[in-house]
């Protein structure tokens, strides 16, 4: 028949040719695909802790240009109020079956989207109460600080003498899961109270990108690839044990106090 004509089928060489070509372009471009997923991550991650710098430099012109404190604790009647930096909880113990309430913290004023609480990439637990969302601490060794000193009272925006050079918040982890209270190195005045063994509790996550996520007190936010882990024996050997163990590293940002301090 006229008009007719016959198509010749791939060969089973050319089927293979065709599977293993794309084999071979899937394999490429996929760690590709998986970078640009983590950077887009890393940027909404900094993205959250640039609006927790300026949530704490709106908080400042409201209350006598200082931070919100870390923590402290309220108690009137039977009503235990537990309030933190980033979530409130509260629960009236005269209830048979107390309720534990929460809501936005100290550094909102009571307004805020509660999921911003919460880093893209840290899947672990809090470690505070019923915290809904967690992956970000807060620098309590020198600007929240801690309810056990006195006077119980943060620091004002005016005594930090190198804005752009003092760590404000970041990616909290450590082996446990993610403690919300950042804690320099070695022990200052500020946070005396606080344990020097138990300081790696307060360490950065360097989980994006083998980078931890930063915003300092002059309101920018940025990476830090260097991870340090300099600080007291006992914390420091739980540091090194689990950064040759996972692929994530937990550590400080520097090798003593000074992206804590004020200075």
């Amino acid at each position: 028949m006229q008009g007719l004509k016959r198509h010749r089928g791939l060969s089973l060489i050319e089927v293979l040719v065709v599977v293993s070509t794309s084999a071979l372009l899937i394999g490429i471009l996929l760690p590709s695909f998986g970078t640009a997923r983590q950077q887009a991550q890393r940027s909404f991650c900094l993205n959250n802790l640039r609006q927790m710098a300026l949530a704490a430099q709106t908080y400042s012109t409201v209350y006598d240009d200082r931070y919100p404190l870390a923590y402290h604790t309220e108690r009137v009647d039977d009503i235990r109020r537990y309030l933190a930096w980033d979530f409130n909880t509260w629960k009236d113990w005269s209830q048979t079956d107390p309720l534990e309430h929460l809501e936005p913290g100290l550094l909102w004023m009571g307004q805020t989207v509660k999921k911003i609480q919460q880093c893209p990439v840290f899947k672990g637990p809090a470690n505070w109460f019923v915290d809904p969302y967690t992956g970000y601490n807060y620098n309590t060794s020198y600007i929240g600080r801690d309810e056990t000193l006195q006077p119980i009272d943060s620091i004002k925006t005016t005594e930090v003498g190198s804005p752009a050079q003092t760590a404000l918040f970041g990616d909290g982890e450590y082996t446990g899961g993610a403690n919300k209270f950042m804690r320099a190195p070695f022990s200052n005045p500020r946070d005396a109270s606080f344990s020097d063994a138990f300081r790696y509790a307060g360490a950065q996550g360097f989980r994006h990108l083998h980078t931890t996520n930063v915003a300092f007190c002059d309101g920018h936010a940025d990476f830090i690839r260097e991870v340090y882990v300099d600080t007291d024996p006992y914390s420091r050997d739980i540091l090194e044990e689990h950064n040759r163990t996972h692929d994530n590293k937990i550590g400080f940002l520097s090798t003593d106090n000074r992206l804590y301090d004020l200075k």
